[in-house]
């Protein structure tokens, strides 16, 4: 039998640096148990003085703290083999010490809601200690004409319960239940269309694969496309009952009132989208005349215009890449990225029973953060690393410098600092390819990365408000004009009617393949993010230092101010036409380059 071999000792996770051992995790969990059962001693007393609220939040956030290194340390042990009971069982019980922990401390919010605004501000001003969780107090009466009176506010939690059904449903639907069609492939090899599958097929160099590919994943949906619009339309309902009993005027301005987010944000969104179309159908036309094709179809989006570089690397040359790619962000952002490399913050290998893709937690606010990858060696692990020490610098940045109570940042801002890593990166390599072949894969892999996360993410947003609007009007939410209205906002961002991209009927149908339309208004943030880190990254390659330092302060801020203030703090204003103007530009010269590679390429 032949045994592979382990990987390097200080290619895996350190969880040491969290508990010494699986006992003294269980001592400090039981610690824990007992002081959270006595976090209740407050109840009706909050506003009492100054110093008592003080003290309650302060026991609450330790609480939390400890929590949030009990829940690191459980996850990641679970993530290195989710076959290992004994490691589940961990994760179950911080599971169950969360919901407690919940439960003991629900009383916090409506206590201060009941109190006078002016109290609340006149405590912040008396007692220093409660400096931490000013933000916390301050938006919580941000929120107060839609927060209910206790008996409305049980209510709305029990309807919660039904209100998480129908995105359960649909987890079950499409990745459990839903009949998966079979192909054969031109190599006679046969496979199942699962989402995992289709992903990754559908970027086969053989034309007619690709066509088989996609028609026969999409025809799942179609037979099931009643089932799953019903459900949708269930969803739909949800959310306009949760924004109108809460009093808000509609299911966009309670979703972005999380954040604190104007709905113009999201208009101006979809319309500097809409004035730039033509540049994604320049990139269009482009594939088009790489590829040699008459005509493009859909599913000719994900062919490869070249083949991906043989070079292979090792970890130290994917540390090495991302640690030079980030110099621009200057010392103290390199000398804490060389850190996390040399202190075990990674785990990189796949191995069997580790859990599949990637991410970053900040979770071990007293710790490090931590990151998860499956390194296979190619571009896109290294690509991947980029992106999750982008996450893992902003919790590190943002844990050494913010308390534990404002610490913690949306994801408005969380794919700002992992995408501008990846910008970066993409930058340096592509100025430093071996050669043609290499610098094309790479200035396509851009493009194909704004085309996902820009324009895609953009349309789907477009489509989501559109389906909140109908059902706000009381319209029916049918298949039939689900497909309609899909295929048109297709057609329309691919330049159908031009004769740009080709787009059956068939793909009308695509909505239903898309999980993040039960997420109430989520998308839209990844194509924010991605304009913001665009245009971040324009102005520290041409500002440097200035530009640099502010946005480590974006990064050290954390979450003690609402994301789109973070952001205009860097000069990067959401509200504005700049920040899309830059990352526009950035598009046309990565167009501009493919253009030139395409031409040398070709035979005058």
């Amino acid at each position: 039998m032949t045994v592979s071999p382990s990987p390097p000792i200080e290619e895996t996770w350190n969880l040491e640096d969290l508990f010494p051992t699986v006992e003294s995790f269980q001592s400090a969990r039981i610690d824990l148990e007992a002081e959270v059962a006595g976090l209740d001693r407050w109840r009706g007393r909050l506003t009492e003085t100054p110093a008592l609220l003080a003290d309650a939040l302060e026991a609450i956030s330790a609480a939390w703290r400890r929590l949030a290194r009990l829940r690191c340390y459980a996850s990641l042990g679970s993530d290195v083999d989710i076959r290992v009971a004994s490691r589940q069982t961990l994760k179950q019980q911080v599971e169950l010490l969360s919901t407690a922990l919940d439960a003991q401390t629900a009383y916090v919010r409506p206590e201060l809601l009941a109190a006078p605004p002016q109290l609340l501000d006149d405590v912040l001003d008396a007692e220093p200690r409660l400096a931490p969780h000013a933000f916390f107090i301050r938006d919580l009466v941000r929120l107060r004409p839609h927060v209910l009176g206790p008996a409305e506010e049980r209510l709305l939690a029990s309807a919660g319960m039904m209100a998480a059904s129908p995105t359960s449903l649909y987890q079950v639907l499409n990745n459990v239940d839903l009949p998966r069609p079979e192909v054969r492939l031109s190599d006679g090899s046969r496979v199942r269309l699962t989402p995992v599958e289709f992903h990754r097929r559908r970027t086969r160099r053989d034309r007619e694969d690709r066509r088989r590919i996609f028609e026969g994943f999409y025809s799942a949906y179609e037979d099931f496309k009643d089932t799953l619009a019903h459900n949708l339309f269930a969803a739909l309902k949800c959310h306009v009952f949760q924004a109108r009993a809460r009093g808000y005027p509609s299911c966009l301005a309670a979703a972005l009132s999380h954040n604190n987010v104007p709905e113009v944000v999201y208009h101006r969104l979809i319309e500097q989208v809409h004035e730039r179309l033509p540049l994604l159908h320049r990139y269009f036309r482009l594939r088009q005349r790489a590829l040699n094709l008459d005509a493009l179809e859909y599913h000719d989006l994900h062919g490869p215009l070249q083949a991906s570089p043989s070079r292979r690397f090792e970890t130290a040359a994917a540390k090495a890449a991302v640690l030079r790619a980030v110099l621009p962000l200057g010392p103290e952002y390199g000398d804490a990225l060389a850190r996390g490399f040399e202190s075990r913050w990674i785990d990189w290998h796949p191995a069997p029973g580790k859990r599949s893709g990637a991410y970053a937690t900040g979770w071990a606010y007293d710790v490090h953060p931590y990151v998860l990858i499956n390194f296979k060696g190619e571009f896109e692990n290294v690509s991947t690393l980029a992106h999750e020490m982008g996450h893992a610098m902003h919790s590190y940045f943002s844990n050494r410098h913010q308390p534990f109570a404002s610490a913690g940042y949306s994801i408005f801002v969380a794919e700002v600092a992992s995408t501008l890593n990846e910008a970066l990166l993409a930058r340096d390599m592509i100025e430093r390819a071996a050669d043609a072949d290499e610098r094309m894969f790479l200035v396509c892999r851009q493009l194909d990365g704004l085309r996902g996360t820009l324009f895609r993410q953009v349309l789907f947003a477009e489509f989501e408000l559109a389906l909140h609007r109908r059902t706000e009007a009381g319209d029916p939410v049918m298949a039939g004009e689900l497909c309609s209205e899909y295929l048109e906002l297709v057609r329309r961002y691919h330049g159908h009617d031009d004769g740009v991209v080709r787009v059956d009927e068939r793909y009308g149908v695509e909505w239903a393949a898309v999980p993040h339309f039960y997420y109430e208004f989520y998308v839209y943030q990844y194509a924010t993010g991605i304009v913001a880190a665009m245009a971040l990254c324009e102005q520290i390659l041409a500002h440097g230092q200035h530009a640099a330092g502010e946005y480590l302060d974006f990064l050290r801020a954390g979450g003690s101010a609402y994301p789109l203030e973070l952001l205009q703090r860097t000069g990067v204003d959401l509200l504005e036409r700049a920040p899309y103007e830059a990352a526009f530009a950035a598009m046309e010269r990565l167009l501009d380059e493919l253009e030139e590679l395409i031409a040398t390429r070709q035979p005058s």
